[in-house]
């Protein structure tokens, strides 16, 4: 659950990864896109452009991956991102789905349990566990297979030099010498202490949450008190959070006080009296979890992601979680920007989208962290009967659960919602669906492209202007799921939505309408002086005729 706030850096180099001599980096060597860090951000993001055809070189200052854990919980939607980049039953064979999250006071009594189904809107469990090294691995094999992307590891960050008028400068030392990177967008994913994020004259705002804790991971084949998911135990003077993260894989994380006890008095409650058998401490380190947002996420090419972005407290397991997001918005929009001749306001987007999506997790987690400490002052015990009363009202906690990824909010390419219930800013569900007798999940189907979804075959206006964006245009009785798509639509009062890249909801045909709300606003942006790329993923013939029938 702790998400990880230092991140790959750029302050310390290590052994080159290979020889290399002088005269293999000319000093004007040329890169589409270049990305600081290789954790699982850099990582993803770099899968993602690749499969859109945009080649990446990602410089990080260690040769392997970082081997001892940190961040270990995902939700549904960040599995969906994973899917996307390439890695989705890779992902599930090393996940473990999780019950959800529990309150308990300070004798471990149940206060509200947030429940988590093994089906979420997005096609997976709405809560899954991991070890994040596995996933570094799994994300590392897979750069390994795409030519797009180029991993030199082993070397120190040393400038970045944003340019309104042209490409980026980026100064890295290697063993053998200084050399400079000329990229197209420079891709910030270097972790709290980002020197990306000083190069654009970024700075944080506090939003007022910083608390010392230390964070045990162990193994142990122990009969340990669990429930298959997390607890956050409210109480002031011990708050504490604990979770099964793998068949032998524990976590506890505790706020900080003097006099800090050892290991095994600290997790007694979870384990019998009796138990005297393995038990190993895989890590026990201390964090200082920190609230805080930058003020601007972009200088010209160049973009935050990730820590270098934002900084979460783990209490809902969204740090590296919102890192992904962070990848998935901007990706598609760089590379329709640098592949296919969309205009530059798209990467406007990726903030305006972005920081307000990252300020809510933040502040929930913020919230949750007030209600696991009741605080500190005087107020503390009138809040904590507050929290206890308001977890008794029926539906609040399932309210609550569901909040973690809100809406986006209206901009150009989320058009303003004028209908109570409307779809747009929201995710398309994710159901399996057969084609010629192939069963595969939605968006494998569909390909990386923008869709149009229709609850019957679309008219002219409407295949006109699939046809103009390159995309089928797809009545969902077509794709053969269980009902999901058609009672989403109609739950959304909708005949036809545009469906990003991302699977947001850019745009929608209201019931009885004819066309989009505001297809002028957003086409403009989308504009192509080329033809599409074709994606390497591509929906089957019998859909692509959709568009045109």
């Amino acid at each position: 659950m702790t998400a990880d706030q230092t991140g790959p850096g750029h302050t310390a180099p290590g052994p080159a990864q290979t020889d290399r001599a002088q005269t293999d980096r000319a000093l004007t060597d040329p890169a589409p896109v270049v990305i600081i860090g290789a954790g699982p951000v850099g990582v993803t993001a770099a899968l993602l452009l690749a499969r859109r055809g945009i080649r990446t070189v990602i410089l990080e200052r260690h040769q392997d991956v970082y081997p001892l854990p940190r961040a270990v919980a995902a939700d549904d939607e960040v599995r969906r991102i994973l899917q996307a980049a390439g890695l989705g039953e890779e992902f599930a064979a090393i996940a473990r789905p999780a019950h959800g999250l529990r309150l308990l006071d300070a004798r471990h009594r149940v206060m509200a349990e947030f429940r988590r189904s093994e089906h979420g809107h997005h096609g997976y469990p709405q809560t899954s566990m991991f070890d994040q090294p596995e996933l570094e691995r799994l994300l590392r094999d897979a750069l390994a297979q795409r030519p797009e992307c180029e991993l030199r590891g082993g070397v120190e960050v040393t400038g970045v030099s944003p340019n309104p008028a042209g490409p980026v400068c980026v100064t890295y030392r290697d063993n053998d010498a200084e050399h400079h990177l000329w990229a197209e967008a420079v891709l910030g994913c270097d972790g709290a202490g980002s020197l990306t994020r000083d190069a654009i004259g970024a700075a944080w705002e506090d939003l007022r949450f910083e608390e010392r804790w230390t964070v045990i991971d162990v193994r142990t084949k122990a009969d340990v008190r669990c429930w298959e998911g997390i607890d956050q135990v409210c109480d002031p003077r011990r708050p504490a959070t604990f979770m099964r993260v793998g068949e032998d894989r524990y976590r506890w994380e505790f706020r900080l006080q003097d006099g800090q006890q050892p290991v095994r008095e600290l997790i007694a409650p979870w384990l019998s009296p009796s138990y005297d058998g393995d038990f190993e401490v895989v890590r026990e380190t201390q964090y200082t979890f920190r609230a805080r947002v930058a003020d601007r996420w972009r200088g010209g090419r160049v973009f935050l992601l990730g820590d270098a972005a934002h900084l979460t407290p783990p209490f809902i397991g969204q740090g590296l979680c919102s890192g992904l997001r962070d990848a998935y918005n901007l990706t598609w929009k760089l590379a329709r920007v640098l592949g296919q001749g969309g205009d530059e306001r798209l990467l406007d987007t990726y903030e305006s989208e972005r920081k307000p999506h990252a300020r809510h997790a933040i502040r929930l987690a913020v919230a949750m962290g007030w209600a696991m400490t009741g605080g500190q002052d005087g107020a503390a015990a009138l809040r904590r009967r507050v929290l206890a009363a308001a977890c008794r009202i029926p539906g609040l906690t399932t309210a609550a659960g569901r909040d973690l990824s809100p809406p986006l909010t209206a901009g150009p390419l989320v058009r303003q919602r004028r209908m109570r219930r409307s779809l747009v800013g929201t995710h398309c569900p994710q159901p399996w669906v057969a084609l010629d007798d192939r069963r595969s999940r939605l968006d494998d189907l569909l390909g990386d492209s923008f869709t149009v979804l229709t609850t019957a075959d679309p008219g002219p206006s409407l295949r006109a202007l699939a046809h103009g964006l390159g995309v089928p245009a797809i009545p969902v009785t077509d794709l053969r799921d269980d009902g999901t798509l058609a009672a989403w639509l109609r739950a959304g009062r909708a005949d036809a939505v545009l469906l990003r890249p991302d699977r947001v909801v850019m745009d929608v045909i209201p019931a009885g309408c004819h066309d989009f709300t505001d297809t002028a606003a957003w086409a403009s942006l989308l504009h192509t002086t080329r033809s599409p790329a074709p994606s390497p993923r591509t929906v089957g013939d019998s859909l692509l005729r959709s568009a045109t029938r």
